[in-house]
């Protein structure tokens, strides 16, 4: 699931200038976040967005299919592929953000405080 360091670099670019978001290496691929919570990924220099019942369709009408990391179609993760037109358009790109940041949060497990002894 490389990443190359120029795609990296330009999605990285398109999505700073859409939200705030920070990055972490995980499985050879590059993961995104946005306010602790992941929302994105690119494996193999694919760019994929947190997808459930709200925003799935606006990939389907796309043509995009789901991220499936070990290639078997009946397990799927909740990511879908984005259209390549909506990563080249500010404009384009900003709803398909905000929209997969709302489903990363509706779906983020309660973060654990630590007990003080």
């Amino acid at each position: 699931m490389a990443v190359s360091p120029g795609f990296r670099a330009y999605v990285l670019d398109q999505l700073q200038q859409v939200s705030v978001v920070t990055t972490r290496p995980m499985f050879g691929g590059l993961t995104f976040f946005h306010e602790g919570r992941a929302f994105a990924l690119i494996a193999q220099d694919r760019l994929y967005f947190k997808v459930d019942d709200s925003n799935r369709e606006d990939f389907l009408a796309q043509g995009m299919g789901p991220f499936l990391p070990f290639g078997d179609p009946e397990k799927p993760m909740a990511y879908f592929e984005v259209p390549e037109s909506v990563l080249e358009d500010l404009d384009e790109l900003r709803p398909w953000v905000h929209k997969a940041q709302t489903v990363a949060a509706r779906h983020a497990k309660p973060r654990r405080r630590k007990e003080k002894p």
